[in-house]
Formats: C-alpha cells, structure tokens, sequence
C-alpha cells in the first residue's frame, strides 16, 4: 500500500499528514487555484508550515483560535489549511455581515488574529475589532501585509498533537444580531467526512469547482475531500453562472458542489446545452430545499452523478440522495448515510410508528461538540433515546417511506434558506423591533424565484405612527447583513395567533401573495 493508502486507512488522522504526502509525492501538481493565482502540493505544503510557524511564533497554541473573514482565494486556503497543521481551530466568517455582528463571532471565538481582505473592508471598519491582530490576505489596507507577516521560507512549525475531539472549526449559523452560535467541529468528524471520498471517485484526477463561500461548510464537505485525496481545487470568489459554464467546460472539472438556486440559474441559460460537461462525475448539492423537477432536468441535461445531502452544521445524522440511482426518489432526501442513525420524534420527545411524521433527529460520528460557550443551547438541540445515545435535533419534519427514504414536509423552527444561507427569522424581528415605530412584527420566508426563499416581515405599526413601509424596510436593511435582508414589508392590524398565543406564521406565508 503507497503511504496515502495507509494514512486513509486509519481510524482517526489528520488531513494536514494527507497534504504533506502528496507534496512530497507529486510536488508540482496544481493543488488551488483562484483568478489570481495558484499553487502546486508541494508550494502550498511549504506555505502551510510558514502559517503555522507564523501563529506559533505569535503564541497561538494548539486548541486556540484564529477568524477569517474574505472571499475565496488560494490564500485563504493556505491559511486554514496551515491553522490546522499548528492545532489552531478556524472561524470562518461572513464578509456579509454587519460590523457589530464580526466582532461578536470574533470575541466569542476568541480568535488572536483576523485574516481578512478588501471584500470585507466595509464590515472590518477601521478599528480592528475586539483588538486582535489583522493580516491582510490580499494587499490591502485591512491589515497588515501577510507575505511580511509569514514566517520566513523553509521554517517548520512545532509538531503539535491532535486528537479527534480537538477543535477543528468553528461554524456560525448565526450571527448578525443577537447571542451568535458557534458551532464546535472535531477533526474526528472531519476526518469522518474525508473517509468517504472514494465513494464519490474522489482522486489525484479529480477536479472540483467551488463558487459556495469558504466560511460556509456546505462547501467544505467537498473541499477538504478533494484535497485530501489528492485532488485539485478551483475556487470562484462569486459565482455568475456564465463564468462558471466557461471554466467547467475549459478546466474539465470532475466535481462541484452547488445549492439549488446555482442549478437552478445554471439550467435556466439558454447556451447550458451548448457547453461540454461530460467531465463531471459527480455533483452535489445541500443547504436548501431541491424540487424534484429541478433534479430531474439535471439528471437530464448534465452529465455524471448527482448526489444531494441533507443535514446540518451541527451534524448528527446525514441523508444522501444518489439521485441518478434513485429517479422514482426525487422527491425526497435520500436515506441515512451508512453508520448514521436518522430517527424521528413527537412533540414530547418519544419516537413515532413506522410511516407516521416527526422531527428528524440524528447521531454519528459526525456530531458538533456543542455550541462555543452555549451548554444551554447545546442542550436544546440535543435529543438522548432511552439507552442515553446523544442525537442532534433538526427541527425538521419528515416521514420515512417503505423503502427508508425521508421526505420533509416543514422546518418546525421556520429558519428561512435564501440562496443557500440561513436566515433566522428572530434574528431580524429584534432589529425590528428596535425601530419606534414597530409595535409587533413576525417575519417568515416566501417563495422566490431568484432565491429560493426570501424574508419578508409583517409589521403592526405602534398607534397613531405614520412611517411608511418603505422607509422602514431601507432602515432595517441597513442594519442586516447582505444575505439577511427583507425582500418586503407589509403593514397589517394585528399578527394572527393561535390560542396560546403563538403567531401563525404558516398563515402570513399562505396570504402573502394574495
């Protein structure tokens, strides 16, 4: 067996080691490319122990942490990649969010150091925030500069040990106002992750194009796998669907990782049939609702595999939907990944009958910690079964059919997915709420073509207040981030609610087009 074949093999190991085998072995095969740039195995290996030398010389130690908040690029890469060889966990965040909100992640990750560039210039601001370091990934004035910054060529950082519970990123799935959540992922779930890349023919050939944002982990279940294999990766800081059929059909990509609306996009151009796609054996989609009409016209039009995942950040349990096997199956979510266990639960936490909905709940290997500093919200997502095994809860319903493949029907917690991002509806209420003019608001996801879904608000106006809507659907938008704001606003009388008192959002969702 060659080296990668026995690291690959084992129980638990490190993607860093995997890297540094296949530098050694194939040191001038492409392993990044962005629009500027690239770099071979074995340049971004050399790279890789210049950043964790880097971080060690400045006193991070392994279990700390560092954030990065930029777009996509070679560099970025290189210094998650280089984070983790020092035992340093990675916050990635969102160029898109609101300044109050990244320096909330930053304290609450208590990153040491920001890496950044000029695509999160505007959300940065001056001052660095939280007082930790800045570096500057591209040249510009966000920080200082990172080739000054890095340590010098050949240096070799501290060998560090890590276990499969240390901490290997930090998620957020929310955070532009309110308590962030920080969700803690281990190098033992990574390494989980990994472990299946041959199943999807990943490989020293393979070829992935990623237009899906670093900081969001949709796109690192294809990115380290591609790499960890062996394979290269093309990054596309944002993703225009013309520019993307280009560089598949001249780069002959292999895999990608896209969300619904991106196909969507994609298969709505009228030159889509005019372009070579018969290099792609797989592709894969995750983080939003995928109509089975839509899978069906990729099946159709595009060559190779199509796999969709469903699950969450936190992890618990998978879904895998092998929809080029599965055609009469489009309408679900495919059935749990092997060693993962999907149950479902009523209201008062006890499993439903075979073929009866539930709230989907799922354990695996691939399991969060918790959220970063949160046990009381850790707990609120955590489901044990009679015999104590730990479940992470969805919030989602669904129903097993006879052949074991789940269909959902609702997100029970109504987090609204707009252009394969999550929005929580509470989290733009409090904002609203903020403003004087707002005496109750509800805001609920409708259905959009460009998006997917799209928050829209209903807002009762305080007595006697004359604000129009459009006026106060520009002032919450600039206090949102740019993937979290309203598409619509819509003065009513009062919000329906139940007897109970909870608001009927299913009601303002059904009315809204009416």
């Amino acid at each position: 067996m060659s080296n990668f074949e026995t690291a690959i093999e084992r129980d638990f190991g490190v993607i860093t080691d995997l890297i540094r085998i296949h530098a050694r072995e194939a040191p001038e095969r492409l392993a990044l490319v962005d629009p500027l740039g690239e770099l071979s195995w074995g340049a971004l290996d050399a790279l890789m122990d210049r950043i964790a030398a880097a971080l060690q010389r400045d006193g991070l130690a392994a279990g700390d942490a560092i954030a990065v908040c930029a777009a996509s690029s070679v560099h970025y890469a290189a210094v998650f990649l280089g984070a983790l060889r020092a035992g340093v966990a990675v916050a990635p965040l969102a160029p898109g969010s609101t300044p109050a909100s990244l320096a909330r992640m930053i304290s609450d990750a208590d990153a040491r150091i920001l890496f950044s560039d000029a695509s999160a210039a505007e959300v940065i601001g001056p001052a660095e925030p939280g007082g930790v370091a800045r570096i500057a990934l591209d040249g510009s004035q966000v920080g200082h500069a990172f080739e000054a910054w890095l340590a010098p060529p050949g240096a070799q950082p501290r060998p560090v040990d890590v276990q499969p519970a240390s901490p290997f990123n930090i998620i957020y799935s929310s955070g532009t106002t309110g308590e962030p959540k920080g969700i803690v992922q281990g190098h033992g779930m990574r390494w989980s992750h990994v472990r299946r890349g041959a199943t999807y023919e990943y490989g020293p050939d393979t070829v992935t194009l990623l237009s899906t944002p670093l900081y969001s982990n949709t796109t690192l279940v294809v990115f380290f796998p591609t790499l960890a294999f062996g394979g290269c990766v093309i990054l596309m800081p944002k993703f225009d669907a013309a520019a993307y059929l280009k560089l598949a059909e001249a780069r002959r990509v292999t895999h990608t990782m896209l969300v619904p609306v991106q196909y969507q996009r994609l298969m709505a151009r009228p030159d889509f049939d005019g372009h070579d796609l018969g290099s792609f054996k797989y592709k894969f989609s995750t983080s939003a609702p995928f109509h089975a009409a839509l899978k069906a016209d990729v099946l159709k039009r595009w060559p190779g595999g199509l796999i969709e995942f469903y699950g969450m950040t936190e992890g618990g349990g998978t879904c895998i939907l092998e929809a080029h096997l599965h055609p009469a199956k489009l309408h679900t979510v495919g059935q749990p990944a092997e060693g993962h266990d999907i149950r479902l639960i009523d209201e008062e936490g006890r499993e439903v009958a075979r073929g009866e909905a539930g709230e989907v709940v799922g354990h695996s290997a691939g399991m969060m910690a918790g959220y970063h500093r949160q046990p009381g919200k850790t707990r609120e997502a955590e489901w044990f079964d009679p015999e104590g095994k730990r479940f992470i809860r969805t919030g989602d319903v669904g129903r097993f059919d006879e052949d074991g493949f789940l269909t959902l029907f609702d997100r029970r917690k109504d987090m609204i997915i707009s252009g394969g991002f999550n929005i929580y509806p509470s989290d733009l209420e409090a904002v609203m709420r903020a403003h004087p003019a707002v005496a109750d608001v509800a805001v609920v996801g409708v259905p959009s073509t460009q998006w997917g879904e799209t928050p829209v608000a209903f807002v009762v106006r305080r007595t006697g207040d004359d604000t129009a809507a459009e006026t106060l659907l520009q002032w919450t938008n600039d206090q949102l981030g740019k993937t979290q704001r309203l598409s619509g606003l819509r003065f009513i009388d009062e919000l329906p609610r139940s007897a109970i008192g909870k608001v009927l959002k299913r009601e303002l969702r059904d009315g809204y087009g009416r």
